[in-house]
């Protein structure tokens, strides 16, 4: 399975566009060889280099979306998902985009290929889709981009 984006490659740069600082709309991202025996899949983007004063975790979950159909090939650029999606750290249920407080950060966005669809309530965090999800793995992959906020 594969997850790219042609806004950016793995491990570059995620343009403004796509943050805080821009106008914070998700980026487009193209989904390849899911495995045909998928039921569904989930995607989650988070950032674990969140100073531990701001976040004992250390981490900010920026979208979580669950029960995507696996014949999904793409996610269009400022586009509502196909699938549901659950609640952030931001306490909503949408995409939210790097926001780094203090140096680069590191955007982890991680594709699941499942077994199952999920039974879970509307707005489900990203520990609720984990818990899940377990056992029910079939493959995964992953894109990381780095963002880092320019003083102003």
């Amino acid at each position: 399975m594969d997850l790219k984006s042609s806004a950016f490659k793995h491990e570059g740069k995620i343009p403004s566009l796509y943050t805080c600082d821009g106008e914070n709309i998700n980026p487009p991202l193209e989904i390849n060889q899911v495995p045909k025996n998928a039921k569904s899949l989930v995607l989650i983007m988070d950032d674990p280099d969140v100073p531990k004063s701001r976040r004992p975790d250390g981490l900010f979950v920026h979208w979580v979306i669950y029960n995507m159909p696996p014949e999904t090939s793409k996610l269009a650029e400022n586009a509502t998902p196909p699938g549901t999606q659950g609640t952030g750290t931001h306490g909503k249920a949408n995409y939210f985009g790097p926001c780094p407080p203090d140096r680069e950060h590191r955007y982890f966005i991680k594709l699941y290929a499942i077994d199952t669809v999920l039974k879970l309530n509307p707005s489900a965090t990203k520990a609720e889709v984990e818990q899940a999800i377990k056992g029910h793995v079939i493959e995964e992959t992953a894109l990381m981009g780095t963002y880092v906020r320019i003083a102003k």
